[in-house]
């Protein structure tokens, strides 16, 4: 499973609601879990491996060894959000950049797991900021859409190289 680089432009293409709940989808999950733990993250997004499904998955630890945090999450919506603060973030689909992205601090999300149940999820901190970061996967919307301007201008050399990458590969 190959996690797609910005600027590909299926990442803006967000995910539609998944609907079939099955085998199908679970393989999916695990094999979106281990792409993940693959490539040193802690969450993944359907989009980030170019399939437009509302599906992510998560591990706040990143350890393939502790798997207890693992989360497979379907259709998911935020129903409440309490206070806000900034925290760094990366994503696998932006190697090299790091930046400050302000966040809710304290969420529920409704979603259905991988048999299609509907469950709520009330998560706070780094949880709740991955799960956040996964769902904008979803909308086609990036972490660094969510910059100040200030941030904005300190990586945007890095933008433009990821960008220069992209057209010489393609």
């Amino acid at each position: 499973m190959h996690i797609l680089i910005y600027p590909d432009p299926i990442l803006r293409h967000g995910g539609k609601p998944i609907t079939e709940f099955g085998a199908e989808l679970k393989d999916l999950a695990d094999r979106m879990l281990e792409a993940m733990y693959l490539e040193g993250g802690v969450g993944l997004a359907a989009p980030q491996v170019g399939i437009e499904q509302k599906l992510l998955v998560l591990n706040p630890s990143g350890s393939k060894d502790d798997r207890d945090g693992e989360l497979v999450i379907c259709n998911p919506k935020i129903m409440r959000k309490k206070k806000h603060e900034f925290g760094e973030e990366g994503c696998l689909s932006f190697p090299g950049i790091q930046a400050d992205v302000e966040r809710w601090i304290d969420i529920t999300v409704v979603y259905q797991d991988v048999n299609g149940e509907e469950q709520a999820l009330k998560c706070d901190g780094w949880l709740a900021r991955i799960v956040q970061h996964e769902i904008d996967h979803l909308e086609g919307v990036f972490f660094v859409d969510r910059l100040t301007a200030t941030e904005k201008i300190r990586v945007k050399s890095l933008l433009l190289e990821l960008e220069s990458d992209y057209k010489a590969r393609a």
